[in-house]
């Protein structure tokens, strides 16, 4: 018997031996996954607030250009349309004092469309090798007016 009594304990000793550590490589994989899970939620908010800051830009900056009548034209055939170069400068004044990259050309008469591109760094994401998070946005903004109403570019 007692010798019986005394192998029982090794062989548990010995069961505990090759157990020990496993846990804590589990909960070290367990927690990297949580952290990557995390960073990913928190990068893709970022991307999301960067694209509704693009879009909104893009809107400002189109309509800050739209707003440039041409008024030689209004004024001696009576048509109101974009003008052009005025409008163009316009938008572009406004990327520039925003702070935003963009492209600003015109869409027909009547219409100036602007482009903005966002690059935020990563947070997390830079981790896995995702260093930098791209937004765009593209607005078109068209001169209305009341009589006529919207006309297509």
């Amino acid at each position: 018997m007692i010798g019986m009594a005394c192998t029982r304990p090794t062989s548990l000793n010995s069961q505990r031996q090759r157990d020990r550590g496993s846990v804590s490589v589990f909960a070290v994989i367990v927690t990297l996954v949580v952290v990557v899970f995390f960073g990913a939620v928190v990068d893709f908010e970022q991307v999301l607030e960067a694209r509704q800051d693009a879009n909104t830009g893009a809107q400002e900056a189109a309509r800050a250009g739209a707003g440039r009548v041409d008024r030689n034209r209004a004024y001696t055939r009576g048509r109101f349309v974009v003008d052009r170069q005025s409008g163009v400068r316009a938008a572009r004044s406004y990327l520039r004092a925003a702070g935003y990259t963009g492209t600003v050309t015109t869409a027909g008469t009547s219409a100036i469309r602007v482009h903005v591109s966002i690059t935020r760094p990563a947070r997390f994401l830079s981790l896995i090798g995702i260093s930098d998070l791209h937004a765009d946005a593209t607005a078109t903004a068209n001169l209305t007016t009341g009589v006529e109403g919207p006309q297509e570019p």
